[in-house]
């Protein structure tokens, strides 16, 4: 084990500075801001509202969509381009999966809510910061659910198990595992379980015992977002 000691000289176990608030975007049902270090998202929560077209609808539930964007400029390396790519469908399509499993649209036959996420600028833990950033905003929103979910990554960097990685240690020259978490708050339930490299099972359990800490920090970012917001009205 080589790596002793964090680029940004954070304890091991130590996530980047956070920021989070909710009700930012005055025309979405529910919103939400997420800051992760230099990673930004934004969240904004439209509905229930009736599905279209027709044929998709479920006459015994509503459904939750997820939309996952970058744009052009928000990265560390070259222009993003703009619109939907493989890789934003796929973290949509994570999302999407790690969070339904918390909303309850039973009352809301026929109906959709519609999760979209904008990054500004991103520097590694785009997902995690996605998914918090969209739980505070369907809590906003009063969409019904039941746990709120906090996301976090964690990993390992030559033999060092590490709480949310930036993206300079995703890129160290040496063995890098990248394990994205997503977990409910009151039952630790994962919902998100992602992982990016080589790890040992010894280190994989390690760095789950850590994501479990790291996300009760997260949680308590996304209550005061709320608590904040709904003090001010």
């Amino acid at each position: 084990m080589t790596y002793t000691e964090r680029v940004d000289g954070r304890k091991f176990d130590e996530l980047r500075p956070m920021e989070a608030k909710a009700g930012v975007i005055p025309n979405a049902d529910g919103s939400a801001l997420v800051k992760i270090g230099k990673t930004t998202a934004y969240a904004a929560v439209y509905g229930p509202r009736e599905l279209f077209p027709r044929f998709k609808q479920n006459p015994k539930t509503g459904i939750v969509r997820c939309h996952y964007g970058m744009m052009p400029f928000s990265g560390s390396g070259e222009r993003i381009r703009p619109g939907n790519s493989r890789r934003s469908q796929e973290i949509a399509m994570v999302m999407e999966k790690s969070l339904k499993v918390m909303i309850d649209l039973s009352a809301f036959p026929n109906a959709v809510v519609d999760i979209y996420v904008d990054l500004p600028q991103t520097d590694a833990g785009t997902r995690c910061a996605a998914i918090s950033a969209a739980s505070i905003a369907l809590a906003d929103a009063g969409i019904p659910m039941k746990d709120m979910i906090s996301s976090v990554a964690v990993g390992e960097v030559d033999g060092t198990v590490l709480a949310d990685l930036s993206y300079d240690e995703e890129a160290y020259d040496a063995i890098v595992s990248d394990i994205p978490v997503a977990m409910t708050h009151n039952t630790k339930e994962i919902t998100l379980l992602q992982m990016d490299g080589e790890i040992t099972k010894e280190n994989l359990m390690k760095s789950l015992e850590m994501a479990s800490v790291a996300t009760d920090k997260v949680y308590e970012l996304q209550m005061k977002a709320l608590k904040d917001k709904f003090s001010r009205e």
